[in-house]
């Protein structure tokens, strides 16, 4: 064993915070070695210069150092009344290695927690950790398929002892320590004083120091990270955003919108839209496909010939080509598509309370006598989405509503894709035998780690990879199309595609545009002609656009327009859980918190923010979106009545 390493850990022997001081040693070197091992694994795309290394382990240590504070806090106390007769005892020697050996597999554990979490996101822990304890069996049953657990597990066991063999020493020495009760005590004061200190000068800003995201995520600490996306999981936007005159934000909003500004009060955009063309009544199956970015496509760019049917259906139909995604999760596109409303800071509306009673797409069909229904793959007590759903008009059909000879393949998150798309088919019969249109929004599940599917479909095994993931969900869109065109209502329905997400949207830039670039297309033979519409546009622009294709006059609350229109605004909303950006006349502006105003010229080729001119058209248009839609939310006015929404229900 290297004497340096038992000269390191005989040093703390003086005390008995030692025990404090030997395991944040410990960490901190685990902490270490994991950030070294996710920057060679993310080398390639951080760039990470000389100062950008400096920043990581330099700022990287400061949070660690930071975190073991926050944790001795605790323990200090236990330390400083503990009397010593019992510390010296050996029910309490044999209970602190029975603790410690605990304390190092939890340790490595949460190492291998975050090494899965920035395998998957490309980031720190954040605000989806937090929302993944809310559904351990999904997420335990994915890590189980998609990784060898128990070899892992195995090993960190292995390396767990290894450690508490080299730390044991020490610890013996520790807990032979005799130390008066003033000396426990400005020990415990100095840690509790560091503590307080961390809590009100330390945050999220104090690592925010480069323009590169994936510097600032490697000088991060997770279990720090964790615990602030805890703490933090809804920001106020009026205290922490930047805000504008509402009066002159408002008359913007309502412009955007196409409504006159004196009509109705501040941020109130409810109008009607009256239709160009006949209402003919198509049915409509709006598929929100799992991580489908644009990128997998080969009319985006892709080598692999990994989407077939679809490039060759693209050709056929409605295809928006500079169309963006408005964040990163399921939750925040089902909410843009449903609500078309700009994303708010914190979780998506679909997974916060009071989230009923809504003006949304299904609510216009709902009033014109259409049966609408929101069907997912897998269960829908998962982000809460039969909830929000249920409570906004819908119908609800999940994973629980299948019957077993209904499902021919499941894993972690659902069902597959065709299993789904079968029971879409099996209620449009029994919608259509009715007399009644349907609109039927499908989220599917298959295109998620650990990519498994169905053997046999195709020609990558299942369980490889997202090659095999996004394989699958093209050849279950081209057997749900295929029986589509078997049925009766076939000839009267339009199919909208679009995704939720791309598959990563992690990048250097605070938001990095390419990583929200999605494609969204409309077919309908008979009804559509192909065309191929280059507009920047994003998803909160599908419920208008849709609603104008079909004729449908309405009220509407929506903030998005209908692309197709000579009026249409060009730009996109992206947005992760802080970040709330705008990208137009290739400049992407940013709000974040910290009352924040920052640009980025052309972002798909550069990733340097700087300031905002608070003047600037395109920024105060910004805060007009997003003050507006946090004034519309916190007012109700894109609410319906209870009446209304019972009758709806019903």
């Amino acid at each position: 064993m290297d004497s340096k390493i038992l000269n390191i850990f005989a040093a703390v022997k003086k005390s008995r915070f030692g025990v404090l001081a030997l395991f944040g040693i410990v960490y901190m070197a685990i902490s270490t070695l994991l950030r070294i091992v996710l920057l060679i694994s993310s080398w390639e795309v951080s760039k990470a210069t000389f100062w950008g290394l400096s920043q990581i382990f330099l700022v990287g240590t400061f949070y660690d150092v930071v975190f073991c504070i926050y944790f001795s806090v605790f323990f200090s106390f236990l330390l400083l009344f503990l009397p010593d007769t019992l510390y010296r005892s050996k029910v309490y020697k044999y209970t602190t290695f029975l603790f410690a050996f605990s304390l190092l597999y939890g340790a490595y554990c949460v190492t291998f927690a975050e090494w899965l979490f920035w395998n998957e996101f490309n980031t720190r822990f954040n605000f989806i950790s937090i929302d993944y304890l809310m559904y351990t069996d999904e997420v335990a049953r994915n890590v189980y398929e998609s990784y060898p657990v128990t070899p892992i597990f195995i090993g960190i066991f292995i390396a767990s002892a290894i450690t508490f063999v080299m730390v044991k020493p020490a610890l013996v020495g520790i807990l032979q320590v005799q130390e008066k009760f003033s000396a426990r005590l400005a020990f415990t004061a100095s840690i509790f004083i560091l503590a307080l200190c961390s809590y009100f000068f330390v945050g999220q800003s104090s690592r925010q120091l480069s323009d590169n995201n994936y510097i600032n995520e490697l000088g991060s600490n997770g279990p720090y990270q964790f615990v602030a996306a805890f703490r933090n999981n809804t920001l106020d936007y009026k205290t922490f955003y930047p805000l504008g005159n509402e009066a002159d934000l408002s008359r913007r909003l309502k412009e955007s919108v196409g409504k006159k500004n004196d009509e109705g009060g501040l941020f109130n955009i409810s109008r009607d839209v009256v239709p160009t063309k006949k209402n003919e009544k198509l049915n409509v199956i709006l598929i929100s496909v799992e991580s489908l970015s644009a990128e997998f496509f080969t009319r985006f760019g892709q080598k692999e010939d990994i989407t077939p049917f679809m490039d060759q259906l693209f050709e056929k139909g409605l295809l928006f080509t500079n169309f963006y995604a408005t964040g990163t999760r399921t939750t925040r596109g089902l909410e843009s598509i449903t609500l078309s409303l700009p994303p708010t800071p914190g979780r998506s509306l679909v997974k916060r309370p009071d989230n009923a009673n809504i003006y949304n797409l299904g609510k216009v069909f709902k009033d014109k006598g259409y049966d609408v229904a929101f069907l997912y793959g897998g269960r829908g007590f998962f982000d809460n989405m039969n909830a929000f759903f249920s409570g906004n008009g819908y119908r609800t059909v999940d994973q629980s509503d299948l019957e077993a000879d209904e499902i021919t393949f499941e894993n972690a998150w659902g069902v597959a894709d065709e299993d789904i798309y079968k029971k879409a088919i099996t209620e449009a019969n029994t919608s259509h035998a009715a007399g009644k249109p349907f609109f039927y929004h499908i989220m599917t599940t298959s295109n998620h780690r650990p990519y498994t599917y169905p053997e046999g479909k195709i020609d990558i095994p299942s369980g490889t990879g997202r090659s095999g993931g996004v394989k699958y969900t093209d050849y279950a869109l081209r057997q749900l199309i295929t029986s589509a065109e078997k049925q009766k209502w076939y000839k009267d329905t339009v199919f909208v595609i679009v995704a939720d997400h791309c598959a990563s949207s992690a990048g250097r830039a605070e938001l990095p545009v390419e990583r929200y670039h999605i494609p969204l297309f409309i077919y309908s033979p008979g009804h559509i002609d192909a065309q191929t519409v280059s507009k920047l546009s994003g998803q909160i622009d599908i419920a208008p656009t849709l609603l104008a294709l079909l004729g449908i006059k309405y009220e509407s609350h929506f903030f998005g327009q209908d692309i197709l229109s000579d009026s249409f605004q060009e730009r996109a909303l992206i947005s992760n859980y802080q970040r709330l950006g705008v990208y137009e006349d290739n400049e992407l502006t940013i709000l974040a918190p910290v009352k924040q105003m920052n640009v980025i010229k052309d972002p798909l080729h550069n990733e340097q923010s700087i300031p905002a001119d608070p003047k600037n058209d395109n920024v105060l248009e910004t805060m007009a979106l997003y003050q507006g839609a946090d004034f519309i939310l916190g007012k109700r006015l894109n609410r319906w009545s209870e009446a209304v929404a019972k009758d709806i229900r019903e």
